[in-house]
Formats: structure tokens, sequence, C-alpha cells
């Protein structure tokens, strides 16, 4: 049974909360596979992980790179697993039909965008008709996340 966690992003931009979350990921020894909504989704959020923090390092690549097989993190609009990942990430209201093959999905969506809570919404529910262990993570005050569910 894969564990899926929705992160209802309130005070923090995707931009922000991506970074630090992958960054846990890498502390495990995990790898992960973050599927956007678009190609040029991919291309900024690769671009962002090289210059989000000048103290940081967080080694990822997309198609556009190359070695796929080699990366920690990678960056596609495509429903794909190159890289032997056991970590998804979904943003932009991204599905993948692959999600049993995870040991992990963390799905992170706007919580100022109605339109994005109703489709979180309906994939919780998806979810937990197909079985998989479901939590719900909000932002806090302090930027930090409260389990709620």
């Amino acid at each position: 049974m894969t564990e899926v966690r929705f992160y209802h992003l309130q005070r923090r931009t995707l931009e922000q909360a991506l970074p630090k979350i992958l960054e846990k990921v890498l502390e495990r020894n995990w790898r992960a596979v973050v599927l956007a909504g678009s190609a040029e989704r991919v291309d900024a959020l690769n671009q962002h992980l090289w210059t989000y923090d000048p103290n940081a390092f967080l080694p990822h690549g997309a198609a556009r790179d190359g070695f796929a097989d080699r990366q920690p993190v990678w960056l596609t609009a495509e429903d794909e697993n190159p890289n032997g990942a056991t970590v998804l990430v979904t943003v932009d209201g991204s599905v993948s039909d692959r999600m049993g093959s995870y040991d992990l999905v963390c799905d992170l969506f706007d919580g100022n965008d109605e339109e994005a809570v109703f489709a979180a919404r309906d994939r919780w529910k998806l979810c937990k008709a197909a079985g998989h262990a479901l939590t719900y993570w909000q932002q806090n005050e302090r930027g930090g996340w409260d389990k709620r569910a």
C-alpha cells in the first residue's frame, strides 16, 4: 500500500516548499520523481532548484540533462520513473497511473487556488477508493506543517 500525503500550501509557494520536501527525501537516501504539469514547468523548476538557496545543493535533473538513472531527483512532465525512485512528488494537479509502484506520494497543491483545492479533494477521494494510506498536511503560521488528517 502506498502512503499518499497531501500538502496544502497556504503560506509558502510551491517554489519555497518543494526544495525543503526534496531535501528531506535526500536526507533519507531516497530517490524522487517530481511530476509537473508541463515541460515548461519542468524547465522552470529545474532552474529554480539550482538557485533557490546559494548555500544548498540539491542534485537533480530532467530530460535535457540526461543520465536519468544517476539522478536522485528527476523532474518530468511524463508519468515515468527512470531513476528508480520510491517517492513521487506531484505538482500542478498532476496525476500518475503508477502511484502504487511508489512507497510514498506527496501531492502538493495551492490552497489559495479554489480550483486546485477542489481538484485535490477529488484526488483524495480517488486515492482513498484505491486503498492508499492517506494523510493531510497543512502549513502553519511558522511555515512548518501540521498533520490534520
